[in-house]
């Protein structure tokens, strides 16, 4: 009997297995299923009977007159941006030698090998390599630094190599499109976009005052620093120097930084003529005046620039230049008046520090130019020989 009963159990289990596992869904199992389970696991089983219809295009996508342009920027400098390895040596509480490594982008200049990048990506480094966007790897010699400016030149030595087209950023203006490709953790050939949000004066990464930055929302995170900002045409406006960091956190908040072209210009300029950097300073410190500070001070124009304080011996002490003598404040700060406003400089008009930087560069220490100023009522025109900034000044 129980021999009888264990063959019973066998054959029901059998004869279930083949009608769940080999009927279903397509015999008559299935369709029995089919009739009788709930409409919504129709689907379920009609999705194993046959093979699935998809929907594909029917020809090469049509990209609009903004992507043909992202792509052809793109297109056009890509193969011009590099990425740049930096090691050096830090030491622990035990002086004990510490290998470190940095990373940063940078972009040929010209057929020569020269390639323009940030100070502070290759600042104390023993050993820089340059990466291609071939992925040909070439030791790099530094031939420049300029910490004033946060610029570096570093030499290469490479076949076929395809310079970037340098703009003027004098042009530059709130609201136009703006690329930055670089290598952003890492990530070679990165290209992100937005518009130019304002042109400031900040502080750099090494303490350095950026005269004109060219502040934009393009995504900038480390890695980044270094590489091209450029236009719609390709051209490089400036150089990716500095993000706001919010809360800290090193990486982009929507705010970045970039060094206007120009001022490497003139940097490559001096480097040129000189063999090092010579940056033309007026040496004083200054106030941009507007109609309403203007009015409330007393002023002769509702526009230039208020000389606060001249350096001992410096250009514009040594040239009559006059500072201001009276202390005020506005808002929280601290600010002198009764100096001399500077309205015109080379018979260029002045209203704002951007002008005074953007005759600066294109002059060298030692040059003299007329600067135009206010004495109280008074219109003078006096010669000032410029003076060299000194490393660290700025």
């Amino acid at each position: 009997m129980q021999t009888r009963r264990l063959l019973l159990v066998i054959l029901l289990l059998i004869g279930f297995y083949f009608l769940t596992a080999r009927s279903a869904p397509t015999g008559t199992f299935g369709s029995w299923l089919n009739r009788h389970l709930p409409a919504e696991n129709e689907g379920v089983l009609g999705s194993l009977r046959g093979p699935l219809h998809l929907t594909e295009a029917s020809a090469e996508p049509a990209f609009d007159a903004e992507e043909q342009n992202n792509i052809a920027v793109y297109k056009k400098a890509v193969p011009s941006v590099v990425n740049i390895s930096a090691s050096s040596v830090a030491y622990d509480f035990f002086y004990g030698a510490v290998p470190q490594q940095g990373q940063g982008s940078g972009f040929i200049i010209d057929s020569s090998g020269h390639v323009l990048t940030n100070f502070h990506v290759v600042e104390n480094a023993r050993l820089v390599e340059v990466t291609l966007h071939d992925k040909h790897k070439y030791k790099a010699t530094v031939v420049l630094t300029d910490r004033p400016h946060d610029l570096a030149l570093l030499q290469i030595s490479a076949p076929n190599l395809a310079p970037v087209t340098l703009a003027d950023s004098r042009g530059i203006v709130v609201g136009q499109k703006v690329f930055a490709i670089g290598n952003p953790f890492g990530l070679s050939g990165t290209m992100t976009r937005g518009i130019v949000s304002s042109i400031r004066s900040v502080r750099g990464p090494v303490g350095n005052l950026i005269e004109d930055a060219i502040q934009n929302d393009a995504a900038i995170n480390p890695g980044n620093s270094g590489g091209p900002l450029l236009n719609s045409r390709g051209e490089v406006i400036g150089i990716t120097s500095l993000i706001a960091t919010n809360g800290g956190a090193d990486q982009n908040a929507g705010i970045g930084f970039a060094i206007p072209i120009n001022t490497a210009k003139a940097a490559l300029n001096d480097f040129s003529r000189y063999g090092h950097v010579r940056r033309p300073t007026l040496d004083a410190s200054y106030l941009p005046i507007g109609p309403n500070l203007a009015q409330q001070m007393g002023l002769a124009a509702d526009y230039g620039l208020l000389i606060q304080r001249t350096s001992p011996g410096g250009a514009a002490a040594s040239a009559g230049l006059r500072g201001g003598s009276e202390k005020a404040l506005l808002g929280n700060n601290t600010i002198y008046l009764g100096g001399d406003l500077i309205i015109a400089m080379d018979g260029e008009q002045v209203t704002n520090t951007q002008d005074i930087g953007q005759i600066l560069n294109a002059h060298a220490a030692g040059d003299t130019i007329t600067v135009t100023v206010l004495r109280g009522r008074n219109k003078i025109d006096i010669p000032v020989k410029l003076g060299e900034m000194k490393e660290g000044a700025a």
